[in-house]
Parts: C-alpha cells; sequence; structure tokens
C-alpha cells in the first residue's frame, strides 16, 4: 500500500508537471490509501479550479482507494506528530494515517520532504 497525499492528487487531476510521476503510483488504485482528510482538501481544490461537476469526478475516482476515517487513535498520533515536527494539522493527520497503516507517502508537500517513510517527489524547482 501507499498513501498519495493531497499534493499528488491535485498534481494528478489539474495536470500539472509531476501528473505523470504521480499517475505511476495511482494506476492501481486497490493498492492506495486515502485518508478522508485527503477526500476534502482534493474535492475543496478541485471545485475551486475545476467547478463541482471536476471535484465530483475527482472524488469518485478516489474512491476506487481504499479510504481511511479518521479514528482516535490517528488523531493522537497525528497531535504526536505535529508536536514532534511542527507538521500542520492536516498534513500530520495525513502523516499518522500512514504510519498507522506501515505505509510510505508520496508527496511533493515541503513539509514532509525529510521525514521517513516519505517518497518525495520534487517539482522542476526543486
Amino acid at each position: 500500500m501507499i498513501l498519495v497525499d493531497s499534493f499528488g492528487w491535485i498534481e494528478y487531476f489539474l495536470d500539472g508537471p509531476l501528473a505523470g510521476r504521480y499517475a505511476k503510483y495511482l494506476e492501481k488504485p486497490a493498492q492506495v490509501l486515502t485518508p478522508a482528510v485527503v477526500i476534502y482538501e482534493v474535492y475543496k481544490k478541485i471545485k475551486r479550479e475545476r467547478g463541482e461537476r471536476g471535484a465530483l469526478e475527482a472524488v469518485a475516482q478516489m474512491r476506487n482507494t481504499r479510504i481511511v476515517s479518521f479514528s482516535e487513535r490517528i488523531a493522537l498520533s497525528a497531535a504526536d506528530f505535529s508536536l514532534q515536527s511542527g507538521l500542520p494539522m492536516a498534513d500530520a493527520m495525513v502523516y499518522a494515517t500512514a504510519m498507522s497503516e506501515g505505509c510510505q507517502i508520496v508527496s511533493s508537500d515541503p513539509h514532509f520532504k525529510n521525514l521517513p517513510g516519505v517518497i518525495f517527489l520534487a517539482g522542476p524547482r526543486g
């Protein structure tokens, strides 16, 4: 299993410069883990950029992955990760979800850049 964070999904859906690199991880959705907070972030961004129809189409595609709800256990772990590393709340939730499921995160989000368990995809500017 692999967890693609919001940066990755948004890059993929909006056909950004790293879309092809993310596609490699998203081609087998049954092996992708998606925290519910990632659905929130992606839906919001895609709706702003492409309207409700585009956002709902994105969510429909994300539903082919394994969706993980936010639990009390993940909440406590996320708070600890946030305190230890300074991760913002949503990123800490994503990181805690990945760690609780024993999978790696694929991301271009600079907040994740130097954390263990992260496959960081650098953009054209580094």
